[in-house]
């Protein structure tokens, strides 16, 4: 003992600066007891406790909202949101289970055979097809994107299928005009459309194939095609009836791959080729701004894989005066941006052999490091299908391109794909970022609530609702008010990283005036969606005017109980962001544009971020 003790004394002595910089030094030289101690506490706190910033609880919390989160970004810079490993392990576990499920699925269709022999059906098309239709399944019951903890969702880890299947909860449909989707409170008849929609899905999934089809080289085939057209028709009721179901399923996506399915031999194959290069090009040139950079040193100052906070400290411009992205995360930026861009298409057009081979390692490597860094919001099981799809589709079928098409239909459904792609970067209000495919481009709608307890309570009384308001779920979850303090301003850090932050808080001055900013607690738009609604994935386009209206109409707020901050995204042609303030009880009240040259210039901390106003009420 006493030589293990010895050696712990050596090193802790020779690495005696280190240890200052992470928090073991109390003493020019530790002695080994102290050094064990603290390497018990890092493991409990580290493997199964949240890693929070040291303060002085008294003194910060008479702080300003800036001076509030200071600190906190500096703590972000250096260790992330300090999730608990046992946490990241526990999303690893989801990730091996949605992949041992779907291979129990595939394996139990007639003609796949052999469990661990993949190399004999990995490409097999109907294979492909299931692995679509299990994915939307997974999502749209709510365990994909948006599950869990890391999305803030504590008490239940999910919404989606709780809020469903219960008439009463709110709806949102994206044409009220169109006959009989008006009104936003779901019937019965909603309840069991989504029902259907699921057991459709599932009688896919466990259905066998129609037999051999010589062009696609299968003897299995491919499923029924009734069971595809039920299952779009069924998707495309819902949807319009209620945008947010389409949003969670991820329709842009898979229901998009599932339009595929009715088309006749390879043209099946191109036209999913097609939708992955939409995807993947799409994605890209909403990349092509000055916000990414500022997700990307987010996202790896949260990184799991990169412990050393050293490491992390090397993402930002000067650690801890200078928060802005550094070198290193400009260039992950614009190298990531060129890989998503340009590999794809050498995929798309390189029709097999050591091209293809390359293009593929590379894409696969793309995604897995985005899957590696468990990204907040947790689109995980999405990058792993999109691992599956480079290998199954482009390599699988390497030798079918464009030559070979047969029909129209894949070129059309490409064309309607990349069109909603300029219209949702041209008109950002107008188009989700999800089929908008500006995914973790840093650039999309977001929302801050300004909201009185009284309103919360009005919003806990006033709609039929799964989950608490998110700030009373931290109280549960952290055990009091003070406690849930330093993970809420946590949240206030992180998206005060993105640029988008900078005016938020900016602007949330401005919409709480005249009223003294105490009276509030501060709330992500999204995260309303989430108690409302049901479900959220960082977008801030569910969280307008028409949620806004929804909620008025139950809860009856008074004049500055609540008050509102709603952001658009960038239009990619333009270097200015719109906004609007509005109060539930009376509407808008001021509008205007922040330029994105003062967000990006600006600390995490900074809430003066110029405004222009273009017009504002009198008496507001």
């Amino acid at each position: 003992m006493k030589r293990v003790f010895a050696t712990v004394n050596r090193i802790l002595s020779a690495h005696t600066d280190w240890l200052w910089t992470t928090g073991i030094g109390s003493c020019a030289t530790p002695n080994p007891y102290q050094a064990l101690a603290w390497f018990a506490s890092f493991a409990t706190v580290g493997f199964l406790k949240q890693n929070t910033p040291e303060i002085d609880f008294p003194t910060w919390s008479q702080g300003t909202r800036a001076e509030k989160i200071r600190p906190m970004a500096r703590h972000w810079a250096e260790v992330g949101f300090g999730t608990p490993v046992a946490l990241h392990l526990f999303y690893v576990g989801k990730i091996l289970l949605y992949i041992l499920l779907a291979w129990i699925i595939v394996i139990a269709t007639p003609g796949i055979d052999g469990f661990f022999d993949v190399t004999s059906w990995y490409n097999e098309p109907i294979v492909f097809q299931k692995v679509v239709l299990y994915t939307m399944l997974f999502e749209v019951v709510g365990l994909g994107c948006g599950f869990g903890p890391l999305n803030n969702r504590f008490f239940p880890p999910l919404g989606s299928i709780l809020y469903w299947l219960r008439p009463k909860t709110i709806r949102q449909p994206p044409w009220p005009r169109i006959p009989l989707t008006a009104g936003d409170t779901r019937q019965p008849f909603d309840a069991l459309l989504y029902a259907a929609f699921l057991v459709m899905i599932l009688v896919a999934l466990f259905s066998s194939g129609t037999g051999a089809i010589p062009a696609l080289d299968t003897t299995v085939g491919l499923l029924p095609t009734w069971k595809i057209w039920t299952i779009l028709a069924l998707l495309a009721v819902l949807a319009l009836r209620d945008k947010t179901i389409f949003l969670a399923a991820r329709g842009e996506v898979y229901g998009a791959l599932t339009v595929t399915f009715l088309f006749a031999g390879v043209d099946m194959i191109i036209g999913a080729k097609l939708i992955f290069l939409c995807i993947w090009v799409g994605a890209a040139t909403s990349k092509l701004n000055k916000h990414f950079p500022f997700v990307i040193a987010t996202m790896m100052s949260n990184n799991p894989i990169w412990r050393s906070p050293a490491v992390k400290r090397k993402f930002f411009e000067h650690f801890p005066d200078d928060l802005r992205p550094g070198r290193r995360s400009r260039w992950i930026a614009h190298f990531s941006t060129v890989i998503e861009m340009c590999v794809p298409i050498v995929l798309f057009f390189s029709g097999g052999g050591w091209l293809t081979a390359v293009a593929a390692t590379i894409m696969l490597i793309f995604h897995f490091g985005i899957l590696s860094s468990i990204p907040m919001g947790v689109p995980l099981e999405w990058n792993v299908f999109m691992m599956f799809g480079v290998l199954a589709v482009f390599v699988g079928h390497a030798d079918i391109g464009l030559g070979d098409l047969t029909s129209p239909w894949p070129v059309l459904l490409f064309v309607v794909s990349a069109g909603t792609v300029v219209i949702g970067n041209l008109m950002p209000r107008k188009v989700s970022f999800l089929p908008g495919m500006r995914y973790y481009a840093g650039n999309w709608d977001t929302g801050l609530w300004c909201i009185k307890p009284s309103a919360s309570a009005k919003i806990e009384n006033g709609i039929v609702a799964i989950a608490s308001m998110p700030a009373a779920q931290l109280e549960r979850f952290y055990g009091s008010p003070e406690a849930a303090q330093i993970p809420l301003y946590m949240g206030y850090a992180f998206r005060s990283f993105n640029s988008h932050g900078r005016a938020l808080f900016t602007l949330a001055h401005r919409a709480m005036t005249p009223f003294d900013e105490s009276g509030y607690v501060l709330t992500d738009g999204e995260r309303i969606c989430s108690t409302a609604m049901g479900w959220n994935f960082g977008d801030g386009h569910l969280s307008n005017e028409q949620l806004i209206e929804s909620l008025q109409r139950r809860c009856r707020f008074e004049p500055g109980e609540v008050r509102i901050v709603l952001l658009d995204a960038q239009p990619i042609h333009r270097q200015t962001q719109e906004y609007r303030l509005v109060d539930p009880a009376v509407g808008e009240f001021e509008r205007g544009y922040v330029n994105v040259a003062d967000l990006v210039t600006r600390q995490p901390w900074d809430d003066q971020v110029p405004v222009t106003v273009t017009w504002r009420a009198e008496n507001s």
